[in-house]
């Protein structure tokens, strides 16, 4: 594990929050020398705390109005269907989040999709993958809090 001093937590802070900014902003923001934020930031990438930097979208802008949390249930749970299930769900554009979890189901998906018809042509897709036994299908009604941005 990384050790993460106080420092590293406030850039790490500032980025989650706005990742456009420099490092000469950061820098000021947080009193540091530029040559600090640029190595330190450099070394949180390096160590993979820092995956990647991207922008987030408004998903209502780009016409996916439909979010849906759908629960997977496998027939088998073997060590190799269950790899092979998370291999065939990766070529899915739609699944924005996979989670392996306990309980009565094996994954829940967070499927982002244009509209009921096109959830519907992903439905019909995952449910014809051979060790999927059922698929639970949760719609979201309303959007109440929406964060990308870990506590630190």
């Amino acid at each position: 594990m990384n050790h993460l001093d106080d420092t590293d937590l406030q850039i790490l802070a500032l980025l989650q929050q706005d990742a456009s900014l420099t490092h000469k902003e950061m820098s000021a923001r947080l009193h540091k020398s530029l040559a600090t934020i640029h190595e330190r930031t450099k070394r949180l990438k390096q160590q993979g705390v820092i995956r990647k930097v991207v922008a987030i979208l408004d998903r209502k802008q780009i016409n996916m109005g439909l979010i849906a949390f759908s629960h997977v249930i496998l027939h088998d749970h073997a060590t190799s269907p269950l790899g092979q299930f998370e291999k065939d769900i990766s070529g899915f554009p739609e699944i924005m989040e996979c989670f392996q979890v306990s309980g009565d189901v094996d994954f829940v998906l967070r499927v982002a999709a244009m509209d009921m018809e096109a959830y519907h042509r992903f439905y019909r897709r995952i449910t014809d993958l051979a060790n999927v036994q059922k698929v639970l299908s949760f719609f979201v009604l309303s959007e109440t809090k929406n964060e990308t941005a870990y506590p630190l």
